[in-house]
């Protein structure tokens, strides 16, 4: 209950007990063994920082906190209760809270999303149980495709950016470092796992802004946003690895603000201890950071769970609102987690610490608070205040409504998948294949051009020769012709001079044969005389020409 400008949380017999607003950001704890209302204090401080004006965030691990938008109800238990402590004349009564509801996997509430670059590879190196290399490795992924400006969204972008860096590996080791292919094959591998447990619906967008949670109704009443944690608590590493996240983006996200007068949010953070177990030195360094340096930002950090010592010492130093259910100690260690719960307090010279807690009835807590000096109170045993909203499961239908009635429900209902390193490293492929393509295209046109200008050459070379040796026939005929024409001619002038000779000699020969038998013979010796001098003159002459 919101009271006099106080968180009354309950009762030390008479005397009430405050958390004062001004102080709810130095942090909180929670704890106790199973059954003994850790939940019942975890609701009655969240209804109060509701009606304070504070927004609040818890997870709903076992699905028995989602009532708070509806009222509570009687019942014989709770009536005992409030009779005992007085309340009705403090003005306790049920009623309802303004609640949000949302869910990783989108089933029971608007679908809680981040990015796979927010998230960053430390915190999804834990998700994944990689080692020092392999985290090292999946940081320089990071790293080439932030300066490559290639976004990563969803696991579908971190696989496409791991396969493409692999297949770069040569290119990139020259300036980022060895990638070992191996190393980037196991982290792909364990991104397939993570799919399988529904990574994929987790990361993408719209990516949660936090400022939307730091919102009041219309009344003023801060806005109660519950994490429906059933299906994801049975992944440890990622449910604390979301908180890691949600916490660290709380702190990257907001301004510097100083003390406040009252938190701007306060988160609750239910089975804490799932946030260290197996954490690195490093995360867990990173976790006391945050928690140390988050109260000027305004935000208040209140750890649940069983023992104190389930938080680091550095860590729990930080808490000065502590509320410490019964805690059972049966064993040697158990005893000593105990005593050393106890003398975390500032004793009480009313009881013994120790003994009281061991003696802690349901409801009942050891509660020490920062005053309104930041001075931690002496420990008082306190009677925590019933809930005023109801305390049972909501019902189904009722928590449908309330998903689809909020302001958000349109901005994150339905998911979005916007250009980022798949889509880029999917087209870069595509034009190193068209690329190839175009190049083997171009090696085939060369290819057959070179193919068609050797046939022509080759035919060229063969009409040439063919040309060559018709151009040879046609010198040698010409040369034959031009011989057979010279010998003809040569014959004909023969025949001429032989003509002409014979003629010639014949006559020459036939004078003298005429002379001679004319004068041996007379007339018949004339004639002849005559035709053996041309007989004689032609044969001479034949025999001459030879």
């Amino acid at each position: 209950m919101f009271q006099d400008g106080k968180i009354f949380i309950g009762k030390s017999g008479d005397e009430k007990v405050y958390i004062y607003p001004k102080m709810a950001n130095r942090h909180g704890l929670i704890a106790g063994a199973t059954g003994t209302g850790k939940t019942v204090s975890l609701k009655v401080l969240a209804e109060s920082f509701s009606d304070c004006g504070v927004p609040v965030f818890f997870a709903d691990v076992k699905g028995d906190l989602a009532g708070m938008c509806n009222a509570g109800t009687p019942n014989e238990n709770v009536q005992k209760r409030i009779d005992a402590m007085g309340l009705a004349a403090e003005g306790f009564d049920y009623r309802a809270f303004p609640t949000e509801y949302w869910d990783v996997y989108g089933e029971y509430g608007l679908p809680l999303r981040t990015t796979i670059s927010e998230m960053g590879p430390l915190l999804l190196g834990r998700i994944m149980d990689l080692n020092d290399t392999q985290t090292d490795i999946l940081t320089i992924v990071f790293k080439i495709a932030d300066d490559e400006n290639m976004l990563l969204i969803d696991t579908k972008d971190l696989r496409s950016m791991l396969q493409y860096v692999a297949e770069n590996a040569a290119e990139y080791s020259m300036k980022y470092g060895n990638i070992n292919k191996q190393s980037v094959a196991t982290i792909t591998r364990n991104i397939v796992a993570l799919e399988s447990e529904g990574a994929e619906l987790f990361f993408g967008e719209p990516a949660l802004d936090i400022k939307d949670w730091i919102k009041t109704d219309m009344n003023g009443k801060g806005m109660i946003q519950i994490l429906d944690c059933r299906k994801l608590i049975n992944n440890p590493t990622m449910y604390a690895t979301f908180l890691l996240w949600m916490m660290s983006e709380l702190f990257e996200t907001l301004p510097e603000v100083g003390d406040l007068e009252k938190p701007r949010m306060i988160f609750f953070f239910d089975e804490a201890h799932l946030l260290f177990d197996d954490a690195p030195k490093n995360l867990k360094q990173k976790i006391e950071q945050v928690v140390k340096l988050i109260r000027s930002k305004g935000v208040g950090i209140y750890f649940v769970t069983q023992k104190p010592s389930d938080v680091p010492d550095g860590i729990l130093s930080q808490l000065g609102n502590k509320i410490q259910h019964a805690l059972r100690a049966y064993t040697p260690a158990e005893q000593k987690a105990a005593k050393a719960a106890a003398d975390a307090y500032r004793a009480n010279p009313d009881f013994d610490t120790y003994d009281t807690l061991m003696e802690l009835g349901t409801g009942e807590a050891l509660v020490s608070v920062l005053d309104e000096k930041g001075t931690p109170t002496m420990v008082q045993r306190t009677k925590i205040l019933p809930p005023q909203s109801q305390m049972d499961a909501l019902d189904e239908n009722v928590r449908q409504s309330k998903i689809k009635a909020s302001d958000l429900y349109i901005h994150y209902a339905e998911a979005i998948d916007r250009d980022s390193a798949y889509e880029f490293l999917c087209r870069h492929a595509k034009d190193i294949e068209a690329e190839r393509e175009r190049l083997a295209k171009e090696a085939e046109e060369e290819k057959a051009r070179l193919k068609e200008e050797a046939a022509a050459a080759k035919a060229a070379e063969k009409e040439a020769i063919a040309a060559e040796k018709a151009k040879a026939r046609e010198e040698a005929a010409a040369a034959k012709a031009k011989e057979r024409e010279e010998a003809a001619d040569a014959r004909r002038k023969k025949s001429a001079i032989k003509g002409v000779g014979s003629t010639v000699i014949g006559t020459v020969g036939r004078e003298l044969g005429n002379s001679l038998g004319k004068k041996v013979g007379g007339t018949f010796g004339k004639k002849l005389g005559g035709n053996l001098g041309a007989a004689l003159g032609r044969g001479l002459l034949s025999t001459f020409l030879k």
